[in-house]
């Protein structure tokens, strides 16, 4: 995690500070792109989704853990998207650091 990625721009302008790589059929991602919208709009953050089967490199680095999100470039979480951890990246604030750990606490 945290390796950063340039390839995912292929399917956005550039400028997009989220990226969504997500695969046609995947529940998982259709699930995602409704949290990624729902943060980007809740932050006014520009996104954009790729399709992870549409470029070579990208299928080699997410394919079995899509959807995957990027927040300017470095990968901040995987697979059931959560909205608190995506929007604290974009604040940015260390996107392992989960609410609701702690004593008797898991992630949450």
């Amino acid at each position: 995690m945290g390796e950063r990625v340039e390839e995912q721009r292929v399917g956005g302008t550039g400028r997009e500070r989220l990226v969504l790589v997500s695969r046609v059929g995947c529940h998982l991602c259709e699930q995602g792109r409704e949290v990624v919208r729902e943060v980007a709009e809740r932050t006014g953050t520009a996104w954009a989704e790729v399709d992870v089967d549409a470029d070579p490199d990208l299928l080699r680095r997410f394919s079995d853990r899509v959807p995957v999100v990027l927040v300017d470039g470095a990968e901040r979480d995987f697979g059931r998207l959560d909205g608190q951890r995506l929007q604290d990246a974009l604040a940015g604030r260390r996107w392992w650091r989960r609410r609701g750990r702690g004593a008797g606490g898991g992630a949450g």
